[in-house]
Parts: C-alpha cells; structure tokens; sequence
C-alpha cells in the first residue's frame, strides 16, 4: 500500500472516531458529574463537561492498532515494544488524569503520578540516549542516570506544558495537532530512511486531536480535562522520542508554551507563590485580558507552532536550528512586553 493512502486512512480513522466519540464522552462527564464550572481564572459559561480525553484516548488507540494491519515495511524489530510502552503509558496517564477530573489531586500525587509513568517508559525502550551536538553534528551519549533523569524531565515536563496550554477553547487540542503533524512529516518524509510505520503514529494523534477540535471550540461543549491534557503531553512526548529522536523538532513547535511554563515557574518564584498555584498569568490569559479575542490567540499559537516546526524541517543545520531558536524567544519576549503579567495579578 502506499505510504500516503495509508497515513490518510489512519488520520482519517482518527477524526471519525474522535469526532463520534464525543459526544458520548460529554454524557459521560454530566453523568459522572466531572464537570467544570464557572469562577476563579474559569470564565466559561455554564457547566462543562471535561472528559474529552476518553474521545481522544479511544480514537488514537483503535486508528494506531488499525495501522498495525496495514502492509507498511517495518525495519526496527523492537518497534513492537516501544508501542506497547506507548498504549500503556498514554492509557495511564489518562486514567491519572481521570482521577484528577474528578477528585482533583494536589499537586505532589500528580507529580508522582507522572513520574512513575514516566520511569515505565524506559523498559519499553523509550528513552532519550543522546542528543546531536550542534558544533559538530555528532551524537553526544548519556551516561545511564542522566538517560533516566532526562527521559522523566521530559516526558512530565510535556504532561505539564500541555496541561497549562489548556486554557483557550481549541488551543491545547489544536497546537498538539500541528505538532503531531510535523512530527508525521518528519518521520515519513525527511528521514533517510523513512520510517513510515512510525509517523503513522503521530498521523493518528493529528487525526484525534482534529475530530475533537469542533466540540473543544468556542463555545466548547467539551474540555479536554486533565485526562486529555495528561495522555496528548505523555504521547507527544514519546512520539518526539521513538520518531527518529527528533526531540529537538518538537522543543522548536512547543517553543511557545514551552517558554512561557519556564517563565511562569521562575516568576511566581520569585513573587512567594508556589509554581503549580492556579491564576490567570499565563500568557494565552494575558493576552485575553488585554483585550485579544480567543480566536487571536489560537492563531497566534498555531501560526507560531507551523512556523517553528516549519523550520526544524526544512533546516538540516542543528546550530541553524538553534540560531532560530534563539530569534524565536525573541518573538515571545515581544508577546509578553504586549501582555505584561502585573495587568493579571
């Protein structure tokens, strides 16, 4: 079969699965009383259901077993083996977020949780072995702890990123759509070789995240929870290790959000607060209140993702890919001088 027949049917099994699953998630969320509602940083209107992770969780497993069938050449022969670390890493982390959605856990039980998941990961062979110094193009490899501690640092570094992202109707759902799209082109495409049998992989979680992107919009009529922040951080996580070690890739689409969850940490440090304490200072929530519409936001948030995971494609230098990284934080230093965080406290 053809590679892109085989990545369009994946992604559209996705979207259809994603999209017919959500409405019975959302009768799921009112009958289990997993609901959001308005007051504090939350300024929805009524309660809404948030167990949009169920539909996403359901759509990416069955679109990825379903691409398991197809007769794309497969090379590695421990592919098997970081999958099944996938399903169960991605299913775990959305029953922690589940638990969440519904006790709300303090933040200490949550971090644990996603560590441990995080450290399940490795036996599986998912893990971050090295990195590509940009001086020389070389691989520079990790001794074992620091394969450990890195591996843990990203994976719930990625949990939490995408966890704090969801504060905008779509945006969450939407920027990891873009991401998971890069990553699909990357693997199948501008590897040498390519490995099309693992960006079918990210082409499911594309295909998830845009049939669940209509009900997420505004107005939503269902929130991705914990539970879907939780599973698409962990698997797009993974996704940027097992798809050609491109860690890098991802970093460059996530700068965005990456930067401003660095930021947030080091600026309620500094004011006494605790860093996972709630409020209204993170950077999509600025902008709103100084006067950006929701559909501004996304935007920008989708513009910037496209673009920055535009060029980690198309520049093969990684210290081009730095240099770029460098001219992108200064984009988000201008962001945040439009939407200082005193205007939100």
């Amino acid at each position: 079969m053809p590679f892109p027949l085989a990545a369009l049917l994946v992604f559209l099994i996705a979207v259809l699965l994603s999209g017919g699953s959500t409405p019975v998630a959302a009768r799921l969320g009112y009958r289990l009383e997993m609901l959001d509602r308005p007051g504090g940083r939350r300024r929805h209107r009524g309660e809404i259901p948030r167990t949009g992770g169920l539909a996403l969780w359901l759509a990416f497993v069955l679109a990825v077993l379903f691409a398991q069938i197809l007769p794309i050449p497969r090379f590695d022969p421990k592919e098997v083996i970081r999958l099944t670390g996938l399903l169960l890493g991605g299913t775990l982390s959305l029953i922690l977020g589940l638990i969440d959605d519904r006790w709300e856990l303090p933040p200490g039980p949550q971090f644990l949780g996603q560590a441990l998941i995080a450290l399940l990961s490795l036996p599986f062979l998912i893990f971050i072995e090295y990195v590509n110094n940009p001086l020389t193009g070389r691989p520079l490899y990790f001794p074992p702890l620091m394969v450990v501690l890195l591996t843990v640092f990203w994976l719930v570094g990625m949990m939490n990123t995408v966890n704090w992202l969801d504060g905008i109707d779509g945006l969450a759902s939407g920027v990891v759509a873009i991401v998971a799209l890069i990553l699909f082109l990357h693997a199948g495409y501008r590897l040498d070789p390519p490995q099309h049998s693992v960006a079918l992989l990210p082409a499911a979680l594309a295909g998830a995240c845009v049939g669940f992107l209509p009900w997420n919009w505004s107005p939503a009529r269902l929130f991705l929870g914990s539970s879907g922040t939780l599973f698409l951080g962990y698997t797009l996580g993974v996704l940027a290790i097992i798809g050609g070690a491109k860690v890098a890739t991802v970093v460059m689409a996530m700068a965005l959000p990456i930067a401003d969850v660095a930021w947030l940490i080091a600026y309620r440090w500094r004011r006494g607060r605790r860093p996972t304490q709630g409020g209204r200072d993170h950077l999509h929530f600025r902008l709103l209140d100084a006067g950006w519409s929701p559909h501004r936001i996304r935007m920008a948030y989708y513009g910037f993702a496209a673009a920055a995971g535009g060029i980690a494609l198309l520049i093969p230098s990684a210290l081009y890919k730095a240099l770029a990284l460098v001219l992108l934080a200064g984009v988000l230093l201008w962001v945040l001088r439009q939407a200082p965080p005193e205007a939100s406290d």
